[in-house]
């Protein structure tokens, strides 16, 4: 490319997607003249998932933005938290994030998730179709064009996940009131009524139920029950704190 030269810096966080060379402060870039500045960003690495506000000389500008020779472009990060304007806060999650996935749900928050995979193309179009906000750890996924919103999963560890997509959505969240299963709602449930779903010694030990009006799967608290506690009352406490 030989058309107008500009100066880039890249907000820390979103490091991770650039080049070492660009890490460091303003960085000058050639570009054709004719590219907007979203396609500038992405093509360095950076989806626009990712991307927050774009400063041109102290300006905002939109992503359609076609840049100019000398400019100085800020990248920086997406507001914490984040809102999705349009429709309810509703997520889709990709084929690796299943337990993120069933964490999400057990805190009530809507979690679309197949253990099977459908291909990128039909993830991005299910995000448009459903109008979901699309999480996954596939950059290449998050530059889909189809895309209705999207956010890249900084962390592999599911305790860090967690805490990633509650702290940049804030979601409302309705601990117990969704199954893990299938994300389908639940409701009280007496013994009798779900007896033929549980062992003896269930049916013998326990006395409260909840039953998942899609899926008829049973929940009581079991084994489990403390470590998931934890994991409802961390997220609680930090969402009161946010």
């Amino acid at each position: 490319m030989n058309g107008p030269e500009i100066h880039l810096s890249f907000a820390p966080e979103l490091h991770l997607f650039v080049s070492a060379a660009r890490r460091g402060g303003r960085t000058p870039m050639v570009t054709d003249g004719s590219s907007t500045l979203g396609h500038v960003v992405e093509s360095l690495g950076v989806p626009l998932t990712e991307a927050g506000r774009l400063v041109v000389d102290g300006h905002d500008v939109p992503v359609s933005h076609i840049p100019r020779a000398g400019e100085s472009v800020e990248v920086r990060a997406v507001d914490r938290p984040q809102r999705i304007p349009g429709a309810p806060l509703r997520f889709l999650l990709d084929v690796h994030l299943g337990t993120l996935a069933r964490r999400l749900r057990l805190l009530g928050v809507d979690a679309a998730y197949t253990n099977e995979d459908p291909g990128d193309p039909a993830l991005a179009a299910l995000s448009a179709k459903e109008r979901r906000v699309l999480l996954s750890r596939d950059r290449g996924l998050l530059h889909r064009r189809e895309l209705w919103a999207g956010a890249y999963v900084y962390s592999d560890r599911p305790d860090e996940q967690l805490r990633d997509v509650l702290g940049r959505f804030a979601p409302a969240l309705a601990p117990w009131t969704r199954c893990t299963a299938c994300n389908g709602p639940l409701a009280d449930a007496d013994k009798d009524s779900v007896g033929d779903h549980l062992e003896h010694g269930t049916q013998r030990t326990y006395d409260v139920f909840a039953q998942c009006t899609r899926c008829a799967r049973v929940y009581w608290r079991g084994a489990h029950h403390e470590r998931l506690q934890a994991i409802v009352e961390e997220a609680l406490r930090n969402n009161s704190a946010a």
